[in-house]
């Protein structure tokens, strides 16, 4: 059965430019405002961050997908403009608030970039044509990625004067390495399917119209497996970076142990 997670909200979200529809143990999370090339605002932030706390508790794996010829071209470019979006604070504004003011802005914004990688959670972006800025961001907010053949990645916020301030950098620097991401970032470039996928960023590359399919072949491969052995594999996997070798010896051993004692019927 298809069906959005709050009835009521679904026709506001839709205008906001999000879809959410639960499948299950699936989640899928579209961008549909194709004829703005799915480009952002703080609305559609909020509505995304809104889409993670909807989610039911059995959903174990989300598919962040995109409507029409680009998975997202960052940010709707109205927010450049001295009157900026209606409703919205513009830049300016945002410029001139409080230190504290200007933090919280920034931080409700990244609320919708950082639920994707919950413990409880696998996420897959599927992604196509241009994921600029912002939606190159939200692609590396996932932890997986599916891309088509005409894929193009680029952080363009340097270009702008700006940052990449959407909980994006540090993925990016733990997928490609310091060098490239710096590289990536600061000069602006494009990045394509090839090389997304030699460098890490990609998972898989598929043509354009095996896209969704290949997106949800791999989503259910990952429901396929126990969910309690999938969430202690990703705890072990999210903290390898900070261990040491023998500490991950540890978690292992530990997490091991609680699944046995899962599966034995035995566990807390």
């Amino acid at each position: 059965m298809t069906a959005p997670a709050t009835d009521p909200q679904a026709p506001s979200w839709e205008r906001d430019g999000v879809r959410l529809e639960i499948h299950g143990e699936l989640a899928v999370v579209t961008l549909c405002r194709p004829k703005r090339r799915n480009a952002q605002s703080p609305a559609l932030w909020r509505v995304l961050a809104a889409a993670g706390c909807d989610l039911p508790g059995s959903v174990r794996v989300v598919l962040l997908r995109a409507e029409g010829v680009s998975f997202s071209a960052g940010l709707d470019r109205a927010m450049f403009t001295p009157e900026g979006i209606p409703g919205e604070p513009t830049f300016l504004q945002l410029a001139a608030s409080s230190d504290q003011e200007l933090d919280a802005a920034i931080a409700s914004y990244q609320e919708a970039f950082t639920w994707w990688r919950r413990p409880d959670l696998v996420s897959i972006a599927a992604v196509q044509g241009h994921a600029v800025g912002a939606g190159f961001q939200l692609a590396l907010g996932c932890d997986l990625r599916v891309v088509a053949e005409d894929v193009q990645f680029a952080m363009k916020e340097t270009s702008l004067g700006l940052v990449p301030d959407l909980a994006g950098t540090k993925p990016l620097t733990e997928l490609v390495g310091y060098a490239r991401a710096l590289e990536i970032c600061a000069t602006g470039r494009w990045v394509g399917a090839e090389e997304a996928a030699a460098i890490g960023l990609a998972n898989l590359v598929v043509p354009g119209e095996e896209l969704d399919a290949a997106a949800r072949d791999l989503a259910a491969a990952l429901l396929a497996a126990p969910r309690g052995a999938v969430i202690e594999t990703k705890a072990l996997l999210q903290g390898a970076a900070g261990r040491s070798f023998d500490e991950q010896r540890s978690a292992e051993r530990a997490a091991q142990a609680r699944r046995l004692r899962e599966l034995a019927g035995i566990g807390d």
